[in-house]
């Protein structure tokens, strides 16, 4: 070895962070392994849902009332998200490779998409 190496011992952590530990290190014998699943009226009970009253929507009532944001524009060809509509067919799309399929459709084929949306128009 060279001479400005100094001798030095070694000391390693007892855990290295990206070895997996074992259960039996984890949890010595007779310690419980930390996770129960709960039932559903073990979660009820926990929560007191009775206190809370019958308008409010919670887990125990399913009735909410309709949301206050407005629903999403869907694209009738693609499925994408919308901001864009045309004026002739009123059919939403998603960008302009879109646009230009619809406006290559058949009269027909755009009643279908229309009435699928449940929007449908008799187009002139």
């Amino acid at each position: 070895m060279e001479p400005e190496v100094i001798e030095a011992e070694l000391v390693l952590p007892t855990h290295l962070n990206f070895k997996r530990i074992q259960m039996y290190e984890k949890y010595p014998k007779g310690q419980s392994r930390g996770r129960h699943w709960k039932h559903l009226k073990q979660i009820l009970q926990a929560e007191n849902y009775h206190n809370y009253s019958s308008d409010e929507p919670n887990y125990v009532n399913i009735e909410s009332p309709p949301s206050m944001h407005p629903c999403k524009k869907i694209c009738d060809i693609t499925g994408y998200e919308a901001p864009y509509y045309d004026p002739r067919t009123t059919l939403r799309y998603a960008n302009a490779d879109i646009f230009k399929v619809i406006r290559s459709l058949p009269n027909e084929y755009v009643q279908r998409y229309l009435a699928m949306r449940n929007a449908a128009v008799v187009l002139r």
